[in-house]
């Protein structure tokens, strides 16, 4: 049955909104997966605040477009066959359980056709590597902090050893004193 205009523009709303939302979302295909895998993918997704959605690719695109066209043009090839979507606070949640269920099932689906993070598109099965190895905000920041400290450690047994650095930042403090 071929929805009417108004139940289109319903659901490009309901897109618009959700691209809006969030700041990661995946564009996969699912097509040949079967209903119990399909109902297990979005147990998944569901577990991990992945919000999954399946919707017509013109509509997809439409949405696209409505927000800001330049921005999602990179995502619009991938538009093709059954497309479902998946919606994410965490940039690599979606890879982590895209490649996650092809192992603990055996199967090739869903299959990866494109990412859209932070404003940068990712298409292609090969970035599927890259995106599960993302480092979310947290830990980027733990991890930056962790660099901010090691040389300060460095410095501090460097001084407590009472080498030349010691001596050096004594001079240094002595010149500005006086």
């Amino acid at each position: 049955m071929a929805m009417t205009t108004a139940q289109k523009g319903e659901v490009i709303e309901a897109l618009k909104e959700k691209f809006s939302q969030y700041d990661n979302f995946y564009l996969t295909d699912t097509e040949s997966l079967s209903a119990d895998q399909t109902s297990k993918l979005r147990r998944i997704c569901f577990e991990k605040n992945v919000e999954m959605k399946v919707a017509k690719n013109s509509l997809i695109q439409k949405a696209l477009e409505q927000l800001d066209t330049d921005r999602y043009t990179g995502a619009f090839d991938s538009l093709k066959g059954v497309t479902a979507l998946m919606f994410s606070e965490s940039a690599k949640e979606p890879a982590v359980i895209i490649s996650t269920f092809r192992k603990d099932n055996k199967t090739e689906r869903p299959v990866f056709k494109a990412a859209f993070i932070d404003g940068d598109v990712f298409v292609g099965e090969e970035n599927m590597t890259v995106l599960k190895s993302l480092k979310s905000k947290t830990e980027l920041i733990g991890e930056i902090i962790g660099l901010l400290q090691s040389p300060a450690k460095n410095v501090i047994s460097a001084l407590n050893a009472g080498n030349k650095l010691a001596s050096l930042v004594k001079a240094l403090e002595d010149r500005a004193a006086s």
